[in-house]
């Protein structure tokens, strides 16, 4: 795959030869969390076309969702994909992603977007703000160095992914002029709603796969997220995540810095409610 004209890394930068196999030998969650990841980044165009669409008259945005930011999710897709493939290599990648494309791709609706371009930007704060997130936590959880650089490179791309949409947020903002209770309302409603079915499509098209004959369960989900849980609980970039979450309200500093302990707490929830990039 060729280097995404712009961006600070492909694929040919990740040194996969040097995978340290040995190191993930008792690391199935790792292998759930990638795997899982490598899922629904690999499935960018198809949520990316409904947003291209809805800003389809912004040239500028549309065309940076199109030609930059859909480019580079499939980017880290497909590096994630060849991580698995050369880590876990006894694991039928494309037989479960087949069950997993198949009964998340038609959840992928317009209708789900927000209904103002700024709140919808405001959303996608969100949604970088988790991504860039897990992406760190990741990164700082895991024993295997390869998968420490890759994971650390997909989230600084995330982090600039969520300065332009904020950027855009501030545009729109100018000129629909949505409130700051309803900025706050979509801030909430969004991270509330993180847990979507994409992460849960993903976990049961590896748990098929990997438990052919066997019945998936919502309890075998909810083990999983726990197991999550546990792991992210010591790695997850809290501090980061507060700020990036707040920065669309706009607040006084002062406001914000007293806001920082409820909005750490929030983070906590979100966390429990956040196992994988959407």
């Amino acid at each position: 795959m060729s280097k995404v004209a712009g961006a600070s890394w492909s694929i040919d930068d990740i040194p996969y030869r040097a995978l340290d196999r040995e190191s993930l030998r008792d690391e199935p969650l790792l292998f759930e969390l990638v795997t899982s990841a490598s899922f629904i980044e690999i499935t960018s165009d198809v949520y990316t076309r409904n947003l291209v669409d809805y800003f389809r008259d912004d040239p500028e945005v549309a065309g940076w969702l199109a030609d930059r930011w859909e480019r580079e999710e499939l980017q880290h897709g497909a590096a994630l994909k060849k991580y698995v493939q050369t880590a876990w290599p006894e694991f039928d990648w494309q037989a479960a992603y087949r069950l997993f494309h198949a009964e998340y791709g038609p959840l992928c609706t317009p209708d789900r977007l927000a209904p103002q371009r700024a709140l919808e930007m405001a959303s996608r704060c969100v949604i970088e703000t988790g991504t860039a997130s897990f992406y760190r936590a990741l990164a700082d959880a895991s024993p295997e160095p390869v998968l420490r650089k890759l994971a650390a490179a997909i989230s600084a791309d995330e982090v600039r992914h969520y300065k332009h949409f904020h950027r855009y947020f501030l545009r729109y903002r100018k000129s629909e002029k949505p409130s700051r209770f309803a900025v706050l309302r979509t801030l909430l409603k969004r991270a509330a709603d993180v847990e979507t079915e994409d992460t849960y499509c993903a976990y049961k098209a590896i748990f098929l796969s990997r438990n052919p004959g066997f019945d998936f369960e919502r309890a075998d989900y909810d083990a999983y997220r726990d197991r999550v849980l546990a792991l992210m609980r010591g790695h997850f970039p809290h501090t980061m995540a507060v700020k990036m979450l707040l920065k669309p309200l706009d607040m006084n500093p002062l406001i914000g810095r007293a806001m920082l302990p409820a909005a750490a707490s929030a983070t906590r929830l979100f966390l429990r409610r956040y196992d994988g990039p959407i």
